[in-house]
């Protein structure tokens, strides 16, 4: 890493960034008038945001950051690939490939365990021994909604508390297990493949300034944040989502990683690091 690098690394370990967090996120979900739409017009500048494609593309019409920041975009604006699994998010490739054992790559010269990925869940992480994964980050500019890879049964959601590290590419580098440390919600789905069932997850990875994560079926996961962590188990709950549907949504934006166990699925060979990334394109074929 470059001493620049270094540099804007350490400062995260001194930042208040629960606190800032908590404000960014009040501060997000309030409508105040001018103020609002003043950071909105600001954002749409700074980041060069294609409001073309919002179903609604007036920034007048948003009351708060929060309802623009999850806007959603035009019907036709993301078509879903005749793929067996499809990108769920817009965004770039952190990281993907192959499970090694229990191990995934974060950055050059960083590895972390699913296990701790996971919230310590021994037994749900050796579903995903020698497995696949795909690391997505989601920047400010990019829609920000998290939609299914495939059709799946929502069988668990858990909350796991943690820090709030930045997860772009420069802390991805400098901080050691940053997506295992880091708050996040795990979302355990149940698949089927040729008539044979399989676990896939979906990690949503919160950040500095990410005010909270929001699934369809539960609405708001965090706040509250109240340090332990919680469980919410659908085994007797029919809920299944449909390839390409709406599953959640950051307000404000981070990171999601998909797991998939041994010998299901093949990821499109034209994904790799760096590499941008919209919803809805081919993300691998069944193995």
């Amino acid at each position: 890493m470059q001493v620049s690098e270094r540099a804007a690394v350490a400062l995260q370990y001194l930042l208040p960034k629960q606190v800032l967090t908590a404000l960014a996120g009040a501060l997000a979900r309030r409508p105040l008038g001018p103020v609002t739409q003043v950071a909105i017009r600001r954002f749409i500048r700074r980041y060069a945001v294609d409001m073309a494609e919002a179903a609604q593309p007036d920034p007048a019409a948003y009351a708060t950051f929060n309802d623009f920041f999850t806007r959603a975009l035009r019907a036709d604006a993301r078509p879903l690939a005749a793929a067996d699994l499809v990108c769920p998010v817009d965004g770039a490739i952190s990281q993907c490939g192959a499970i090694q054992r229990d191990r995934m790559l974060q950055a050059k010269g960083h590895d972390y365990t699913v296990g701790a990925l996971l919230g310590g869940d021994a037994a749900l992480a050796a579903a995903f021994t020698d497995g696949t994964f795909a690391t997505l980050y989601l920047s400010p500019r990019d829609y920000h909604r998290i939609h299914m890879p495939c059709t799946g049964r929502l069988r668990q959601m858990v909350h796991v508390p943690g820090d709030l590290f930045s997860v772009n590419p420069t802390t991805a580098r400098g901080v050691p297990g940053l997506f295992a440390r880091n708050e996040r919600v795990i979302c355990v789905f149940e698949g089927e493949r040729d008539g044979q069932r399989f676990p896939f997850v979906l990690v949503l990875v919160g950040a500095t300034i990410v005010g909270s994560m929001a699934t369809i079926w539960h609405g708001v996961v965090n706040p509250p944040r109240p340090g332990i962590v919680r469980r919410w188990d659908y085994g007797d709950r029919d809920i299944t989502l449909a390839r390409g549907v709406e599953m959640g949504r950051f307000l404000l934006g981070s990171t999601v990683i998909v797991l998939l166990p041994p010998g299901v699925a093949a990821l499109n060979p034209d994904w790799v690091p760096g590499r941008p990334v919209r919803m809805g394109e081919p993300m691998g074929r069944w193995a």
